[in-house]
């Protein structure tokens, strides 16, 4: 359980129970230093003074500015500084005047320089009232390990006790002055997390001004926009590597990373409740999410192993690929060309590598697999749920959404004064702005998008244009090695090539999508996050899954007849192998999820690490020329900074993979289990970046994963849907199913599926004047320039996949193309009413909230009332009687 993996020491509870006695404003126990001594921690984590603990810094360099602008920014700066201390923020250094900042530029000589910041113990009291934290009012009594935490023990292995020790559970409460009594203090250096101190400034930061004549400027992200700050950012607790020879205590940060961020402790448990006191608990909620995904990735990913073997097993007993590696008959069938003028005929037997991958990814045990992800993704998220309830419980984030969220300020500034509303929770008046008067910038945010969906369509239609063309060029090549593999060539270069284009174009959306979002005007932050997160993805779903969708429901699906071809654009549409075309969607979904989580793990890790080593190394050159120490907050500094859009990217990863492993689990049955490997390293991937390569986000709160959990539930039943049609109509399990029931074997199958055509009748192509004509692009006698390499007869009729007339004309549907679609309309609806009906099934009959979370919640509840009804008999006990007779009525 989240509750029971921490990284502060275990505390008695008769102890606690002692310090809360007195009041929390008149606690005392030293100097306030907002966290440790200077005996455990080094000394550049305090000012000046050695005790007052740096809750944030922020930097800025005045190098490179011209005189006109640098005055302009001095005053800017020195106003927001002003502004801070003014909220109740302690600085280093104390300006009481611009001159002085002006005075401590120049002697700076245009390096960068240090503002370091330290939130007060009256000023965290003041904002944990405001900000609604939950504090400890009595030691939870109550088992509330729940059946998941009992599979992550059995698992994974236990943390370490030497870095992550068990603490207390509470009862909590939300911070109030007038209930001081009633909260465990404990010590006052551990009350407030660090977590909970870096919200406070970061809260502060953001509602700042810095032009007292412009209401619309204010915020630290406004300032560092326009150049005045360089970066703002919490410090980190020190250095992560553990001094073991020096016997000091550790810090959290060297915590978190030998017991979770180190690529050695992969098989360990996640420490979470260590993860939301040093980061937060949007961090924390993060991770706990991508722990739960991966956990539940373990069985499918043995199924579809388990399931790969056994059509590789089972290759050497299929008669369909047997029959087509079959050298004499049918694998002697000469094929139709593949293109039209340049191409020769081919032998059927030249498919035996495709009709053997084929059969790998397509058999019995595919079908079976698509309704075992199907059923899993509804799994997946009602697990999440009733965990995501535990937590938000554990970390008391009920209602933070509804009840503590502020208004953004670019929202509260933006808006019109005239506007305004009463808050319908707090029951205050708040600025606000219609759905009327937004619903223009929304609509316009929608054209652009809408623009964006196209113009990654338009990429789409383009590589399905390389395709065709490659191919032709491929097949015509007279080396039979080249030649007999274009449709490898073809989808591996063109599985490349949409990787590319998608990489592209998701950096070029990012920033649209970003500008769209802040012109929409939204009230919160999560609002905020909801709104860019659907554009992002509704793009990001475009963008990774239509060339697969091409492939699946589009390729082969009308191809024509060797008379009259099906076109797309003018171009003759390319076909499918005799084997099918699931193994060419299998190469794609195979290259693109799998290339596209290498390159996200190569840029998290290797790129941030190479351009901290390069500005570690300058920082330090600099530090040695001057004779000054390299302190931690200019090491912190030289780290890369996790963004604007936080953990959007790594959701937007996560989910894009989510996808891949349940719309198309009927082509790739290993997806499951390359994205487990993958999830393992990106849990410590992302742990190691967040501890030692980033500099410390400041501690954001959330209730949930916002609309990320919306868009697994809509990707689960899009799976349903897909998985269906590309079982149906895209592999071969049908028509074999329908050939198995009447003959009892497959043997005769590739026959049974092949039409075949006379070569006379070809289409006229490239204007000539009819099939017959001398001047045909198609081989028809012997001597032509396109006559294939392998006959040494013409070629009077050829064999190609289909169910059609012939080998003469008219090239209609055979009857039995009418029956074969009729079983896959049949089969397509009975897949999906039976797994929507399992899905809803187990969506009612698992209860969100888990039973000890729903006791948990209860007990509290009495223990409030409790509380109340013993303060009243006190009360009465300690005042004089003052009960008076009732008045007789008259």
């Amino acid at each position: 359980m989240a509750g029971h993996s921490d990284a502060v020491p275990f505390v008695d509870l008769e102890d606690l129970r002692i310090q809360t006695r007195s009041p929390v404003h008149s606690y005392t126990n030293g100097t306030d230093t907002g966290g440790s001594t200077t005996e455990s921690h080094e000394k550049d984590q305090f000012l000046s003074d050695g005790q007052r603990r740096i809750n944030y810094i922020i930097a800025y360099n005045t190098a490179k500015e011209d005189e006109e602008d640098t005055i302009v920014r001095r005053k800017e700066r020195w106003e927001f500084l002003e502004n801070l201390k003014g909220k109740g923020l302690e600085l280093e250094p104390e300006l009481q005047q611009v001159e002085e900042l002006e005075e401590i530029e120049n002697e700076a000589g245009g390096k960068t320089i240090f503002i370091k910041i330290h939130v007060p113990w009256d000023t965290m009291l003041h904002f944990a009232e405001v900000l609604k934290f939950k504090k400890p009012v009595d030691p939870k009594d109550i088992e509330d390990e729940s059946a998941y935490e009992r599979v992550v023990k059995m698992l994974t292995r236990n943390l370490d006790p030497r870095f992550i020790k068990p603490e207390p559970m509470f009862f909590r409460a939300p911070f109030s002055m007038e209930r001081q009594y009633d909260f465990i203090v404990g010590s006052k250096e551990k009350f407030f997390t660090p977590a909970e101190r870096s919200r406070v400034v970061h809260e502060i930061l953001e509602r700042a001004g810095y032009d007292s004549q412009d209401k619309t400027k204010f915020g630290i992200d406004h300032m560092i926009a326009n150049k005045s700050f360089a970066a703002a950012f919490p410090l980190h607790d020190g250095p992560y590597h553990y001094d073991w020879e020096g016997g000091k205590p550790m810090n959290d940060r060297s915590l978190l990373y030998e017991d979770w961020a180190k690529p050695g402790s992969f098989y360990r448990k996640q420490p979470l409740n260590a993860i939301r006191r040093y980061f937060g608990e949007k961090i924390g909620l993060y991770f706990a999410w991508l722990g739960s995904y991966t956990l539940m990735l373990l069985f499918p990913a043995v199924i579809g192993l388990l399931i790969f073997l056994g059509g590789w097993g089972h290759i050497r007993f299929d008669a369909v690929s047997a029959d087509i590696c079959n050298a004499n008959n049918p694998g002697n069938f000469t094929m139709c060309p593949q293109c039209s003028g340049r191409c020769p005929y081919w032998l059927l037997s030249s498919s035996c590598v495709y009709a053997k991958l084929t059969h790998i990814f397509d058999n019995r045990a595919t079908v079976a697999f698509a309704l075992i992800m199907s059923l899993w993704a509804t799994m997946f998220c009602e697990v999440w749920k009733r965990r995501q309830n535990q937590i938000d419980y554990d970390w008391d984030l009920f209602g933070f959404e509804e009840q503590e969220e502020n208004c953004r300020h670019q929202y509260e500034v933006k808006a019109s004064e005239n506007d305004k509303r009463t808050n319908p929770v707090t029951k205050e008046l708040e600025v606000y702005m219609a759905l009327t008067k937004r619903f223009p910038r929304i609509m316009a945010a929608g054209m652009a998008i809408l623009f964006m969906i196209c113009l990654v369509l338009a990429s789409v239609i383009a590589i399905i244009i390389y395709r065709i063309a490659i191919k032709v060029t491929i097949a015509a090549v007279s080396e039979n090695i080249i030649s007999s593999n274009a449709s490898l060539i073809t989808s591996c270069t063109a599985s490349l090539l949409s990787l590319v284009v998608i990489m592209l174009l998701q950096i070029l959306y990012d920033k649209i999508a970003t500008g769209l979002t802040d012109f929409e005007l939204h009230r919160t932050d999560t609002e905020y996050e909801d709104a860019y997160t659907v554009k992002m993805y509704l793009f990001a779903f475009v963008n990774y899954y239509s060339a697969s969708f091409y492939i699946a429901f589009v390729k082969g699906k009308l191809p024509g007849n060797p008379s009259d071809y099906g076109k797309i654009f003018g171009y003759r549409q390319e076909e499918c192998d005799p084997a099918g075309c699931l193994q060419e969607l299998f190469i794609n979904i195979a290259i693109v999820m799998c290339g596209k989580q290498f390159f996200n793990n190569f840029m998290e890790i290797f790129v941030p690490k190479a351009l901290n080593i390069w500005r570690s190394r300058i920082g330090r050159a600099e530090e040695e020329d001057s004779g000054d120490t390299y302190d931690q907050w200019e090491r912190d500094y030289n780290l890369g900074s996790l963004g604007p859009q936080g953990l959007f990217k790594e959701y937007l990863e996560m989910t894009i993979q989510f996808g891949f492993i349940t719309i198309f689990a009927a082509a790739f049955p290993l997806a499951p289990l390359f994205a487990l490997i993958n999830n393992i390293m990106e849990i410590r991937v992302d742990a190691y970046k967040f501890v030692t390569q980033l500099r410390r986000p400041y501690a954001a709160k959330a209730q949930d994963i916002g609309a990320w959990y919306g868009i697994l539930v809509t990707v689960g039943n899009i799976a349903v849907l897909t998985n269906a049609f590309i079982i149906a109509f895209t592999s071969e399990f049908v028509p074999r199913e329908v050939y198995r029931a009447r003959h009892d074997s497959l043997s005769g199958y590739i026959d049974y599926s092949l039409s075949s055509f006379n070569t006379l009748n070809f289409e006229t192509i490239r204007g000539e004047k009819g099939p017959n004509d001398a001047n045909d692009d198609y081989p028809v006698e012997k001597g032509s320039p396109y006559y294939a390499q392998y006959f040494n007869q013409t070629v009077t009729v050829c064999r190609y996949r289909g169910f059609y007339k012939g080998p003469n004309p008219p090239y209609d549907y055979t009857p039995e193309y009418w029956t074969l679609l009729a079983w896959k309309l049949v089969f397509v609806l009975l897949f999906e009413h039976i797994v929507f009906a399992i899905k809803f099934a187990l969506d009612y009959v698992i209860p969100d909230m888990p039973e000890h979370v729903k006791n948990t919640i209860k007990r509290e509840s009495y223990l409030a009332q409790k509380a109340l009804h013993d303060k009243y008999l006190q009360k009465r006990e300690t005042e004089p009687s003052t009960s008076t007779e009732m008045a007789n009525p008259v």
